[in-house]
């Protein structure tokens, strides 16, 4: 009696930590369900987001071996550089009037079939290729289409998904925030423009040996060099509409013949502004409204 008496308190104790610890590990593995669930209805729930945008070219997944040893790149030379600099005066002559020209930039819906000179488009498109870009690796590529047949095939795939997406992905309030707009699912544009320009980022890039070489930063240094490709429009004279065709990407990379890598970013229809076309009259913000000076 007296030994039972004794252990009876240990047992007690034995049994309150295997409880414990029973109870500690259910919750963890509700927990670890629970947030995988949510993860899934988040994904779920957003159908209109282009999943093809999606970057999943991590280093250190499966296939490690065939991304390049940062190791095997050579040392990079350093050259002088020095560009010019301009008296005070000059500086800000040459701002305002770079400021006056891009201010008149707008977004054109109608454009002109009239011809434009490839080799204009070839310029702008190198300008848009001195952009910056992570590790200097630049991760675009410029498709320019200006075959009637491929242009008529691109405006179906886009028109396709467009209505879908006014339809149903978008939802009653996007599609109301562009109603002043005057903007549907039906892209005219998309035939009649003499050139169609699909930039796409290289998730990664893949060397003559057949190896793997990380892109950084992809979609952020794409997205500045199509900044600059804007501005290079602008300044010959040129127009254009943003256009990002949601859940297109995939059929017009297969169309294009464009290798698993490179994802659509954003389309440009490019041309002459039509005779008869029209803008919605937009003000900009002014300088207090989107600079802070500290």
């Amino acid at each position: 009696m007296v030994l039972l008496s004794v252990l009876t308190p240990v047992l007690a104790l034995i049994l309150c930590l295997v409880l414990g610890f029973m109870l500690v590990q259910s919750w963890g593995s509700e927990a670890t369900s629970t947030e995988k669930n949510k993860g899934a209805t988040k994904g779920d729930f957003r159908p209109w987001v282009d999943q093809d945008l999606q970057d999943d070219t991590e280093v250190g997944a499966e296939g490690e071996d065939d991304w390049v040893d940062s190791r095997e790149v050579e040392d990079l030379a350093h050259v002088p550089y020095s560009p010019p600099r301009y008296p005070e005066e000059t500086m800000q002559q040459r701002s305002k009037d770079f400021y006056t020209l891009m201010n008149q930039r707008r977004s054109v819906r109608f454009i002109s079939p009239e011809p434009v000179p490839r080799r204009v488009i070839d310029d702008v498109i190198l300008t848009a290729g001195t952009a910056p870009s992570g590790a200097h690796t630049e991760p675009w590529t410029f498709v320019v289409v200006s075959d009637q047949e491929t242009k008529s095939q691109i405006r179906n795939i886009v028109e396709e998904e467009e209505e879908m997406n006014y339809r149903q992905r978008m939802g009653d309030k996007w599609v109301n925030d562009l109603a002043k707009f005057r903007t549907n699912w039906i892209k005219e544009y998309l035939d009649v423009a003499p050139y169609l320009i699909l930039i796409f980022k290289q998730t990664y890039g893949i060397l003559p040996n057949g190896k793997k070489k990380t892109h950084y930063y992809n979609e952020i240094s794409v997205s500045i060099s199509c900044g600059i490709l804007l501005a290079a429009l602008q300044n010959v004279g040129l127009v254009t509409v943003t256009s990002t065709p949601l859940n297109c990407g995939p059929q017009l990379r297969l169309l294009l013949k464009r290798p698993a890598n490179e994802k659509l970013l954003l389309l440009l229809p490019v041309g002459y502004p039509a005779t008869d076309a029209t803008v919605p009259d937009l003000k900009r913000k002014s300088l207090n409204e989107i600079m802070v000076h500290i």
